[in-house]
């Protein structure tokens, strides 16, 4: 807008020594002026705001499926470690079998000693 005034402040002095039909065709040329710039910066809105969309949008995808890749690690990690806990509780609960399998022969073996 500054820019248009500047322009236009040595057109407006010129036009007070010209004639009607120059005043007339200058006063056009503003006004072609005016118009071109209005356009010109109603595109450049219109172009800022349809870029900062799609930048939304795509930063919108982005943090989606960062989250979908979190919950995939955290649903397979959570697999692996009750997978790991299932293994772990067997293996205790088959020691805790033989143990006490061990420890019955070992007391049966020695009531037959006591016996004879």
């Amino acid at each position: 807008m500054k820019r248009l005034l500047i322009l236009a402040a040595p057109l407006a002095i010129s036009l007070a020594a010209c004639s009607q039909n120059a005043q007339d065709q200058t006063a056009q040329a503003g006004n072609a002026i005016a118009a071109d710039t209005e356009a010109t910066t109603r595109n450049a809105v219109s172009d800022v705001d349809a870029a900062t969309d799609r930048a939304f949008g795509s930063a919108e995808r982005h943090l989606d499926n960062a989250g979908d890749d979190i919950a995939r690690a955290s649903d397979n990690a959570g697999a692996r470690i009750d997978r790991g806990a299932d293994r772990a509780g067997a293996a205790i609960s088959n020691a805790a079998d033989r143990a006490a399998d061990a420890t019955g022969n070992t007391l049966e073996r020695a009531g037959r000693a006591l016996k004879d």
